[in-house]
C-alpha cells in the first residue's frame, strides 16, 4: 500500500522558515521517501505506507518540539500508478 502525505507546520513566518518547519522538512527529506516536494506554503510526500506513517510520527513529535504550534496534515491511499 501506497501513501502520499501533505503537511505544513505553524506558526509561519514568510521572511526565514522556523526550527520547526525546518525540523519537520529535514525528517521527511531524511526518509525513504518518494516525490518528496517541499515549498513555503506547504511539503508532500509519497511512499509505502510504513515508511511515510513512520515519517508522519517523527515529524509531528519533532516539529512539536521545535516550537509548532500547529501541524496539518492529510494523509491519502494511493490505489494505483494512475491516481498520482
Amino acid at each position: 500500500m501506497r501513501l502520499r502525505v501533505e503537511f505544513t507546520t505553524e506558526p509561519f513566518d514568510l521572511d526565514e522558515a522556523p526550527p520547526h518547519a525546518v525540523v519537520a522538512r529535514e525528517v521527511v527529506q531524511g526518509a525513504d521517501l518518494d516525490a518528496v516536494d517541499v515549498g513555503p506554503f506547504g511539503n508532500t510526500a509519497e511512499g509505502d505506507a510504513d515508511r511515510v506513517l513512520t515519517a508522519v510520527d517523527t515529524l509531528l513529535r519533532q516539529a512539536l518540539a521545535a516550537g509548532a504550534t500547529r501541524v496539518s496534515l492529510q494523509v491519502n491511499l494511493i490505489d494505483g500508478e494512475g491516481d498520482k
